[in-house]
């Protein structure tokens, strides 16, 4: 691996590393930038430091670019739902149950083994585990989702949700007859200090916000739809049971009593986001999945 060495000038005294990092290399992320400081690929004066860590005028800033690991994943055949396909990204619409990428539990029938059959060019910035990956959507929600081909649209796409300029809306059903058609939920989202396994509102927590409105009231249920501003993990869900509407099925965040279905109920439905190298503006949407039809026909028989 070759040295980089780089002197913060006067202008960019104060300027994170992680950020400034990213500007001196491009197309890479500042996520990727973050894990090469942890792993002391970083060092400023001849010493590790964080991410956050704020550059003085001055400054030595060494680094090597890690060699790309190879692949260990191996392809499966799974079939995918893809609504959109070119030389640069992928949209695909995820099942209800498919886990995006591999992890501790799911090392097999991935979304990222799907992609890995159907297509050998995915990007890398997410390391060898997230080929593709520009967001993520859980186990149990489903719909829409972009894939990166290579680094270079992976890159612009990321920077879209950084700027929020990538739309997503999502459609749920929750517990409790909201009483207002719209409404806006500004908290911050951290991990719950009572269970690691879970996220909460937190003081300390990161900025999240979400634009919620209600298409159909029930008795004592509620179709949403929700629009992401920000990215957190678990968001809809987090924020949805703080405001006192969690999602029906939610085995984390909602309560244990609920209708008859498997997961949480939330669905993506709708994606707008420029193309990350022709620059055109790319819409699509999505049918309500049949599980989550099957779901407010049941309701509506209830009353």
């Amino acid at each position: 691996m070759t040295k980089n060495k780089y002197i913060v000038g006067e202008h960019e005294h104060k300027t994170r590393v992680d950020k400034l990092l990213a500007e001196q290399n491009n197309n890479v992320s500042r996520s990727r930038v973050q894990s090469w400081i942890e792993e002391a690929y970083v060092t400023v004066n001849g010493a590790c430091i964080k991410p956050n860590y704020k550059c003085q005028q001055g400054d030595r800033i060494e680094w090597m670019v890690p060699e790309t690991q190879p692949l260990s994943l191996i392809p499966e055949a799974i079939d995918l739902d893809i609504v959109y396909e070119d030389k640069d990204i992928l949209v695909v619409n995820k099942p209800k149950g498919m886990v995006v990428h591999p992890s501790a539990g799911h090392q097999s029938g991935t979304l990222v083994h799907a992609l890995l059959y159907h297509c050998t060019d995915l990007s890398g910035i997410n390391g060898v585990e997230r080929p593709g990956i520009v967001h993520r959507l859980d186990k149990d929600t489903s719909g829409l989702l972009v894939v990166a081909k290579h680094d270079e649209a992976h890159q612009q796409l990321a920077n879209q949700l950084v700027q929020k300029t990538m739309k997503r809306t999502y459609q749920a059903i929750v517990h409790g007859q909201i009483p207002h058609e719209k409404g806006l939920i500004e908290a911050p989202i951290g991990r719950d200090p009572k269970d690691r396994q879970k996220m909460a509102v937190v003081d300390n927590g990161k900025q999240a916000i979400t634009h919620f409105r209600v298409l159909q009231s029930y008795q004592d249920f509620s179709h949403v739809e929700c629009q992401l501003e920000t990215g957190r993990t678990h968001q809809i869900r987090v924020h949805m049971k703080y405001i006192g509407y969690p999602i029906v099925g939610d085995p984390k965040y909602g309560p244990r009593k609920t209708l008859p279905t498997n997961g949480q109920v939330l669905h993506a439905k709708e994606l707008r986001f420029n193309h990350p190298i022709q620059n055109e503006e790319m819409h699509f949407t999505t049918d309500l999945p049949i599980y989550f039809q099957d779901l407010l026909v049941y309701i509506q028989k209830m009353y």
